[in-house]
């Protein structure tokens, strides 16, 4: 019976960046399951023209070994464009070369196993030794088949969020941004269409329609409960909280205090790129010379609160009931299609069922994460579980953030190696964050 060092389960950035750090690591043998058939990102939002909100460093491998035969200059070497991106002059990769650049990364990867799902997970003792059993189903020939490993690490991401009162008509004409381009083609033959939701996603649904809603003659509705349809902070400063300085200061802050902060740092990272805000403003000034009247309508601080299905004439369409909050004031408007850009939440997978007894979990039935992202658990064991992108709640808004999952696949190395593979750089900011003594890095105060 082989046992591996530690099995991954998911391949999205985050543990594929870990397969690629581990590629060099002779001591450690890994392997790692998605039940895709091969790497996606996002492949519902690879819209043309768009690009990552991180720059180019912020891939696989960089931020931890900027040597690395992974990284996504390597890759522009190996496709002969690092000139054209030279030329390019932007810090931005287009998010549909992010997604081709992770396939190309994980063709070079033996320990990666695409098209299989892992089912459950079992924690075994067998005399002095211990390990996890990862029950793991072949897609494609539907076999079902053991593996073994010391240690686990759950990267499965996120999964689109529909708010409850949509979820009961979710189909074609109700979806999430998640499927966007699936559906783009049966979006343009639509009357009307209303996007929900005050992100990045939102904006580029709502600009790529735009750009086609002369061709198309639909009705374009934008509503977003938050109060306007405000840019991302992106100044230097603001970005210094996507830091490891960052999730230290964060990390030692108590659960309580943690939990009111989040909430309050929605424009760090859930806000629009000004980019993205000014093709979208310069596409409507076009767009209403000489004062054309177009069907568009953009409304903030409105609330769905309702949705009803409807037949009008044998062409189905929805009934939206929704709030202006600050009015409270009630309006209704009707639509064929409607996009949910929501956002996304993090679930905790049912293949952790037979050992949900041994992890620890707040009040909140959310993971108690420790500051290496080893997940508490109940026994004693040298046996762990680390988690990638599930620790918002405990790490900070960087947790989702691309630019942090070599630091983050660094300490998960080094923790599995015990030894130091990837140093972790102590001060990564010019600013500091708390006055704890631990994080005044020799400022006198």
């Amino acid at each position: 019976m082989k046992i591996y060092d530690v099995i991954g389960i998911g391949v999205g950035p985050f543990n594929l960046g870990l397969a690629a750090l581990l590629d060099p690591v002779a001591e450690i043998e890994a392997l790692f399951f998605e039940q895709k058939s091969q790497f996606e990102w996002h492949e519902g939002m690879l819209i043309e023209g768009t690009t990552l909100q991180v720059p180019f460093l912020a891939d696989m491998v960089t931020m931890a070994d900027p040597t690395s035969p992974f990284s996504y200059l390597n890759y522009l070497k190996v496709h002969q464009r690092l000139y054209h991106f030279y030329f390019l002059e932007h810090f931005l990769v287009p998010r549909k070369e992010y997604n081709h650049y992770g396939q190309w990364v994980s063709s070079q990867l033996d320990s990666l196993m695409f098209h299989h799902r892992v089912e459950n997970i079992q924690f075994i003792e067998e005399g002095n030794d211990s390990f996890y059993k990862v029950e793991v189903r072949d897609q494609t020939n539907d076999e079902v088949n053991s593996y073994f490993a010391k240690h686990l690490v759950l990267g499965i991401g996120s999964e689109p969020y529909m708010m409850d009162m949509l979820g009961p008509f979710s189909n074609e004409d109700i979806f999430h941004s998640a499927l966007f381009l699936q559906r783009k083609e049966r979006v343009k033959r639509a009357e009307s269409i209303t996007i929900i939701g005050s992100g990045q996603s939102a904006a580029e649904v709502f600009y790529e329609l735009l750009k086609e809603q002369p061709q198309y003659g639909y009705e374009l509705n934008w509503f977003t409960r938050s109060r306007g349809f405000f840019p991302m902070e992106y100044s230097k400063l603001g970005l210094e909280h996507f830091s490891p300085d960052y999730i230290q200061y964060f990390y030692q802050l108590p659960q309580s205090k943690r939990d009111q902060i989040l909430p309050k740092q929605d424009l760090l990272y859930k806000g629009i790129s000004a980019k993205t805000i000014a093709d979208i403003y310069e596409q409507l000034y076009h767009l209403t010379i000489a004062n054309k009247e177009i069907p568009v309508n953009m409304l903030a601080l409105t609330e769905l609160q309702k949705a009803e299905e409807m037949n009008i004439n044998g062409r189905v369409k929805y009934k939206l009931h929704l709030q202006q909050i600050e009015e409270n004031t009630s309006i209704e408007t009707e639509s064929e299609i409607v996009i949910a850009a929501t956002g996304y939440r993090h679930p905790i997978p049912s293949f952790i069922s037979d050992i949900r007894s041994q992890i620890t979990w707040d009040e909140q039935g959310r993971y108690i994460v420790g500051e290496d992202y080893k997940l508490q658990l109940t026994n004693q064991i040298e046996r762990h579980i680390f988690v990638q992108n599930g620790e918002v709640h405990t790490h900070g808004i960087g947790a989702p953030d691309l630019g942090l999952g070599a630091h983050r696949n660094s300490v998960i190395i080094n923790a599995l190696t015990g030894r130091e593979v990837y140093p972790i750089q102590k001060k990564n900011v010019f600013q500091q964050f708390g006055i704890n003594k631990n994080n005044r890095r020799g400022v006198n105060i």
